[in-house]
């Protein structure tokens, strides 16, 4: 059975192969070691740069590949279908699309063309130790002291942090004004005095992706990395492309599925078992034909998302509808599936192991799925 997109073309189709090819030759060997150590490496993002699968909705005239969310899109099916989290090239892009939509003339020609080669990899430093999803908590200050803001404070959580680059800090320019307070400064981190990454943290899963703290220790920055170049404009920007982080972690939730359907499909064919393939068990044949019926139906709803992307005119709820099911189906869904493996899908050697780990974040990260339900209750 087949699971292609609806606004997949022959264009899209030879670029899907080039996705492909680059993932099974330059990322699949070097999974396991990067799982260990807990990052994939500067050269990694470097190579994808040099073919062009970075940035690729960002205009050319920015270094961008001038391609659109499809082609993001794209790159996520083919990394989240395999369970290869280490790139996380959604908030890498996330990234350039606040600098693209937010930026100066000068932030987007300073930062985006380098992003797009891979010399510098993109993160966002929003959730702190004692806020997370309510952004209004955020406590690290950046104070104007002449040309300059100095930054102090702790950031955690923080995807892409520990080979970071480039650093969009969401912080407290003005701590009396509540949302209108907080904004956000591009941080170049490379031999930057007072700016320490710590540990890249031991999480559950995602285990080749690094995640870190972020300490700022009087961390001066020029007053022109305010993006956008006004104070108190962060909580804005951040509204503003939270549809497109959302939408992200939808299609690469459906990808997963897509990817543990097809894995269990093949695994269940070999397995042996009463004298038997595990797949000529009709408790087998029935619960197969139930994960795929899902990812059918989740296909049409995701694609007609991906749609609106395109046209514009995706909306905030829409978006989180699209993040709370995908998410939460492919929980339920790779359940399932590490169900029909039997003890072999306990093993972290097999895929079903990993995704049913790596799948676990989905529900929680571009804003909690109780968050999502409190966005589409206010449109209701």
């Amino acid at each position: 059975m087949e699971f292609k997109p609806a606004w997949e073309d022959a264009e899209l189709g030879l670029f899907r192969e080039t996705v492909a090819r680059f993932v099974e030759q330059e990322m699949e060997p070097g999974d396991e070691q990067a799982r260990r150590q807990g990052h994939v490496g500067h050269a990694l993002w470097r190579r994808a740069g040099e073919l062009g699968l970075l940035c690729t909705d960002i205009p050319e005239e920015f270094g961008g590949a001038g391609g659109d969310f499809r082609h993001e899109a794209v790159i996520g099916e083919e990394l989240y279908r395999r369970s290869l989290t280490g790139m996380n090239v959604a908030v890498h892009s996330i990234v350039a699309h606040y600098v693209l939509n937010h930026g100066t003339d000068e932030q987007k020609e300073r930062w985006l063309p380098r992003m797009a080669r891979g010399e510098i990899v993109g993160a966002i430093a929003m959730t702190e130790p004692g806020a997370g999803s309510d952004l209004q908590g955020i406590r690290m200050r950046a104070a104007l002291d002449g040309g300059c803001y100095v930054l102090n404070g702790t950031k955690t959580f923080i995807s892409n942090g520990f080979l970071a680059g480039l650093v969009l800090a969401v912080v407290r320019t003005d701590p009396a004004a509540g949302s209108r307070g907080i904004s956000i400064v591009a941080v170049e981190t490379q031999d930057l005095p007072g700016y320490r990454v710590g540990r890249v943290l031991d999480k559950i899963g995602m285990k080749a992706q690094d995640t870190s703290e972020l300490f700022f220790d009087d961390v001066r920055v020029p007053a022109s990395h305010l993006l956008g170049g006004e104070p108190g404009r962060g909580f804005s920007q951040l509204m503003s492309d939270l549809s497109y982080e959302r939408l992200l972690i939808a299609v690469n939730s459906l990808a997963m599925m897509q990817g543990a359907y097809e894995a269990t499909l093949r695994y269940v064919r070999e397995r042996q078992a009463f004298g038997k393939p595990v797949a000529e068990f009709q408790n087998t044949r029935f619960k197969l034909a139930e994960l795929a019926t899902q990812i059918q139906v989740g296909r049409a709803f995701i694609d007609r998302c991906v749609q609106s992307q395109l046209d514009g005119r995706l909306d905030a709820a829409t978006a989180s509808m699209a993040k709370l099911w995908a998410s939460d189906a492919l929980g339920r869904l790779v359940d399932e599936c590490l169900q029909l493996f039997g003890g072999y899908g306990y093993m972290s050697e097999y895929v079903i192991g990993r995704m049913y780990m790596d799948a676990r974040i989905q529900r929680i990260y571009g804003g909690t799925n109780e968050i999502m339900k409190e966005v589409i209750a206010r449109a209701l």
